[in-house]
């Protein structure tokens, strides 16, 4: 009884099938990126493309500084 229920408690036996839906999105030839085609994807795209390119920004700085003799520690 309770290898039944749990799924059914959890919401996963009676789910609309959502792999045509997203078949066709992702085969859509409408020149975006695939990690562009979802209406969620500036959640997890955003912060990744501000970290890639934050983080390469500094350390671009840190490099201009060690170069240039501007080195603080030690």
């Amino acid at each position: 009884m309770f290898r039944t229920t749990v799924p059914r408690m959890a919401g996963f036996v009676f789910r609309e099938n959502r792999v045509p839906y997203y078949q066709r999105l992702f085969q859509k030839h409408d020149g975006k990126r695939q990690w562009w085609k979802t209406e969620r994807s500036g959640y997890v795209m955003y912060p990744y493309l501000i970290s890639v390119y934050g983080l390469g920004a500094a350390s671009m700085y840190a490099m201009i500084r060690v170069v240039l003799g501007h080195k603080t520690w030690i």
